[in-house]
């Protein structure tokens, strides 16, 4: 008489053990990446400089010229303005994980990443890790300069900070479109380039800087469905800048921009880093 027993399934373990290895690679590369930034401080300062001189100028310069809600207030336009600096600053950051990723092609560093036992999504990942954390020492700071300037929230912390992870989710996401980008070109200053001509239009087409309400009909449109400016204006709900007399667009994701925000951020991550990961295999094959 012989007994059968069950044999457990492997697959749970190895599946387990995959994931586990992946995220345990990505977090080297991205302390990797972050030993080169701390290593390299201009990448970190030259980051900050341009955010700052947008708050400066659209403050001191256009702040009483531009009439938001029923205001021409230089102190409603500064509390308006605030968010759309802030996803502004988010965003070019994709153009740095571009060039970055670009230049480790370059030098054929992804080609040794791709000789060692390691998950083939785990260097990209960290790398864009590495520019999250960037990203939230730049929105730290940018902050502060804001409240130096005179810009307030008027709700409460919770909210507060629920704005600043819409933005580093949007962040997020699009350091995503830049590692795709940088593993698209040949050369980290296409990347650059190829990192920063589309975002132009992309945040300026946009409730960024003025009320998207002013703008003709396909311009607004456009804006009102542009990703950018669903986290823009959930920040400012969030943050209590909304101006008084302010008209809400009858678009869903204005009327809707804190799940907007989140829907559009998780669906670009899901489709440039499913890209990204393809292109990385391809390219480094």
């Amino acid at each position: 008489m012989s007994a059968v027993t069950d044999t457990p399934s492997l697959s749970p373990l190895k599946s387990r053990g995959a994931v586990s290895r992946s995220v345990a690679d990505s977090l080297v590369v991205a302390r990797r990446n972050l030993i080169r930034m701390a290593r390299i401080p201009e990448m970190v300062i030259f980051g900050l400089v341009q955010p700052i001189m947008f708050v400066v100028l659209f403050t001191y310069v256009f702040g009483g010229s531009i009439k938001v809600g029923s205001s021409l207030s230089s102190t409603a336009y500064k509390e308006f303005l605030m968010a759309g600096i802030f996803a502004q600053t988010v965003t070019f950051a994709t153009a740095g994980a571009g060039a970055g990723i670009a230049d480790d092609m370059h030098k054929g560093l992804i080609d040794r990443f791709r000789s060692l036992p390691m998950a083939r999504g785990a260097v990209l990942t960290g790398r864009t890790l590495a520019d999250l954390v960037q990203t939230a020492l730049t929105l730290v700071v940018l902050a502060g300069v804001a409240l130096i300037i005179g810009w307030r929230t008027h709700e409460n912390i919770g909210k507060v900070l629920l704005g600043f992870l819409l933005l580093l989710l949007l962040g997020y996401a699009f350091s995503w479109i830049g590692a795709l980008i940088g593993l698209v070109v040949r050369t980290p200053e296409a990347a650059t380039s190829g990192g920063l001509i589309w975002l132009f239009p992309l945040t300026f087409i946009s409730n960024a800087f003025v009320d998207a309400n002013q703008m003709p009909t396909v311009l607004r449109h456009i804006a009102e469905w542009n990703p950018f400016s669903a986290t823009v204006a959930a920040c400012r709900e969030l943050f209590g800048n909304v101006p008084p007399g302010f008209v809400t667009s009858d678009a869903w994701p204005m009327q809707h921009p804190i799940l907007a925000s989140v829907i559009w951020s998780v669906l670009i991550v899901v489709v440039f880093r499913t890209l990204a990961v393809r292109k990385y295999r391809s390219a480094t094959a």
